[in-house]
């Protein structure tokens, strides 16, 4: 679907040996920036993705108070149950 919609994407392939918790995805066009954890519909986020999560979601928060002008973070977790909400963000 990124592909499809012109998004620059990131996407860690093997992270053994990263740092852990990062989200799986990253996402960028134009104005916005997407970070998404990717789970299988019964998978759960682990303490330190839990961690990076809530931190970006914080940084996206402040920077809305602030509105300093650069792009605002949107925060995911994505499960295969959520494929319309997905198109529905990326579109």
């Amino acid at each position: 679907m990124a592909d499809l919609r012109s998004w620059r994407h990131y996407h860690t392939l093997r992270s053994k040996g990263s740092d852990p918790g990062f989200p799986d995805l990253v996402l960028v066009r134009g104005d916005r920036l997407i970070f998404a954890e990717l789970k299988t519909d019964r998978g759960r986020l682990s303490a330190d993705q839990v961690v990076w999560l809530d931190d970006l979601d914080g940084v996206s928060t402040g920077r809305r108070r602030r509105r300093t002008g650069y792009p605002v973070p949107e925060v995911y977790v994505w499960r295969p149950a959520d494929r319309e909400l997905i198109r529905a963000v990326l579109w």
